[in-house]
């Protein structure tokens, strides 16, 4: 199930659902549950307080999501779907939700002898096919679990204490705030909108009065020091060294996951994206050599290897269903793993000196997460400890410290616990032992023992790199590649400033819009052709191109390199441009081929007989002309 759906379908409808309330209401709140679970009991209490608040001003709806496996939870709530009026179904509900604290046989006898719900066989058929519709529109809604509750179509997934189901009901700024933030955060495109404002903001700020005193800012140092030792970088290197090697662990995780568990745990599914990225890399920094054999500037034959994923994936999913779930993964995965190739780049050809006693600590340090590993420890606190000393570590050593973002990824745990239906259980036995407390005299709230095993519990029911993804993913895209953006992407506009440089700009602008490109379209081709990779038939080879040309949007990685690579600042100056020019171009272009490329079938009736040997069947087999291993 997808857990990012959250809004009500169907929307509530009183002519159809089971309502208390006018249709016109100012508040809607919509139930899912089950008369056998407690918690949908035990909510009774919260949904009984609103009503009795609000009055006429909410409109109540109950339907029905039974317990899975729960053969007298699907009995109950057919049994309700007897009713032959509103009136009976809402007795009968009430009854099965407070008559005795766990639904049993009883409670179904009694109110099917109070409330005459004996039917004959059409009116069972036509009470499970009612349950069965409220359960197809709990799927396509998004339901996780019973309870839960929509609130004016919306998925509430807060607390159902009284002050915090209050404020949601009633839409009190601090709720409305906090769904506005979620909004925001959950449309694909806002990540990179906030990059693009933060790159404008720095380019406003530069070319304004403020430029020198914003300059200046970026250099402020900043340390830490004890007695005599001490440790200390410049605001724009704690921007760099720091606060980006939270985004490449971050990015480490996200391809570890998917290589793991996710769409390219398959090794030909993998296999594809990989292949892209390499012959993105590579293409843009040969034309980038062809260009500039020779001189002061061949260093920089980096700059126009990477690809900007919050940039390229923002504008797919502006392009909506012109470009499939697949072709998303496939841009996403190979943007990520251009991510790790350029800063393996970095460390390689444009680190510092090394020093040898402190790379023998980093692979120390390493060995050390990869223990940690093997051992199954799922608590994120030692890989945290860890990560900040192999930081230091790869720092001290002349690498670019960001790397160790990218190794500390490689050594946290993807893979849910083992025994996750025993977990579960057991949180289930302590959450319903604790429920059962709740009205003993002299008892407050949940015991401090269950407390603790709950914490236990949840240290082994998710994976470290889930719960790091959970919290730094949102920081990576929200704080950190926008402080990158107002730290990197400032440039001064002024006449002259390209001047002599020209070879310089064709260089990246041609790496980026032409070799980007090229170089995906013809490595992923070649890797099909050998039967190495299947590419999905849910795309065709002119949306590939598309895809591509978007991944010439250079910008993060492109101005960070360039910040290594030139030491000029003139030199950094005009790539800043070029990198800019190159995004803007590529966008166009990649935007251009995704809106008038025709579906995979219209391209099979057009004759593009070329890809009938490169293409994978819908489920997943290869076709006749692809190679046997396929």
């Amino acid at each position: 199930m997808d857990d990012t759906r959250h809004w009500l379908d169907p929307p509530a409808d009183p002519a159809r659902d089971h309502a208390l309330g006018p249709a016109d209401a100012g508040v809607s709140l919509v139930e899912y549950g089950s008369y056998a679970c407690p918690f949908c009991r035990a909510a009774n209490a919260r949904i009984a307080e609103a009503r009795d608040r609000l009055g006429d001003r909410m409109l109540y709806v109950f339907r029905h999501k039974p317990l899975t496996g729960s053969d007298i939870a699907r009995r109950a709530a057919e049994l309700v779907e007897r009713a032959a009026d509103a009136e009976t179904f809402w007795k009968a509900h009430v009854t099965l939700m407070t008559r005795s604290d766990t639904l049993t046989e009883e409670d179904l006898a009694a109110v099917a002898t109070d409330l005459h719900l004996h039917a004959d066989d059409r009116a069972a058929a036509a009470a499970r096919a009612r349950v069965a519709a409220d359960e197809r529109s709990a799927w396509a809604s998004g339901v996780l679990f019973t309870p839960t509750f929509y609130i004016n179509g919306r998925r509430y997934d807060g607390a159902w204490d009284d002050s915090a189901f209050a404020d949601a009901i009633l839409g009190r700024l601090g709720h409305r705030v906090r769904v506005a933030a979620l909004d925001f955060a959950t449309w694909a495109p806002s990540a990179g909108i906030l990059l693009l404002l933060a790159t404008l903001v720095a380019i406003l700020l530069t070319n304004s009065p403020l430029g020198p005193a914003f300059e200046a800012l970026w250099h402020v140092p900043l340390g830490i020091s004890l007695g005599r030792a001490g440790f200390g970088l410049s605001l724009l290197h704690w921007v760099n060294d720091g606060l980006l090697t939270l985004f490449f662990l971050v990015v480490g995780l996200e391809i570890k996951r998917e290589f793991t568990v996710g769409h390219l745990s398959k090794r030909k599914a993998a296999a594809l994206p990989v292949a892209a990225a390499i012959g993105g890399m590579v293409a843009p920094a040969l034309i980038y050599a062809l260009v500039i054999p020779s001189g002061p500037w061949t260093h920089g034959w980096g700059v126009p290897m990477s690809t900007d994923t919050a940039f390229a994936v923002a504008l797919v999913f502006v392009l909506g269903a012109r470009v499939p779930v697949e072709l998303r993964i496939f841009l996403t995965a190979a943007a990520i793993a251009d991510d790790i190739g350029s800063i393996l780049v970095v460390a390689v050809f444009y680190a510092d000196a090394l020093h040898p006693a402190w790379l023998a600590v980093a692979l120390a340090v390493t060995v050390a997460l990869a223990g940690l590993n093997r051992a199954r420890v799922y608590a994120v606190t030692p890989y945290a400890l860890l990560g900040v000393l192999l930081w230091y570590a790869v720092h001290e050593a002349g690498l670019h410290a960001t790397l160790a973002g990218i190794v500390l990824a490689l050594f946290v745990p993807t893979r849910p616990p083992a025994h996750l239906r025993s977990l579960v259980a057991q949180a289930n036995a302590i959450l319903v032992a604790e429920a059962r407390r709740s009205a003993e005299v002299l008892h407050r709230g949940p015991s401090l023992p269950a407390l603790r095993a709950l914490d236990a519990i949840h240290d082994r029911l998710e994976s470290p790199a889930d719960r790091l993804l959970r919290h730094a993913g949102a920081r990576s895209s929200y704080v950190v590649l926008p402080v990158f953006a107002l730290a990197n992407a400032g440039v001064a506009v002024a006449p002259g400033v390209l001047a002599g440089r020209e070879p310089l700009v064709l260089a990246i602008v041609a790496g980026l819009v032409v070799g980007k490109p090229l170089g995906m379209v013809l490595s992923s081709a070649l890797a099909v052709r050998l039967g190495l990779a299947v590419k999905p038939a849910a795309y065709g080879w002119r949306q590939l191109a598309g895809v591509s040309a978007l991944a010439g949007i250079g910008f993060t990685m492109s101005l960070f390199i360039a910040g290594q690579a030139f030491a000029a600042p003139a030199d950094f100056a005009a790539a800043k441009i070029a990198v800019f020019a190159a995004s803007l171009l590529a966008a166009a272009v990649g935007t251009a081929i995704l809106w008038t490329a025709k579906a995979p079938a219209a391209e099979t009736e057009a004759g593009a007989s070329g890809d009938a040997g490169l293409e994978a069947t819908p489920t997943g087999a290869a076709s006749p002309a692809t190679s046997p291993g396929s």
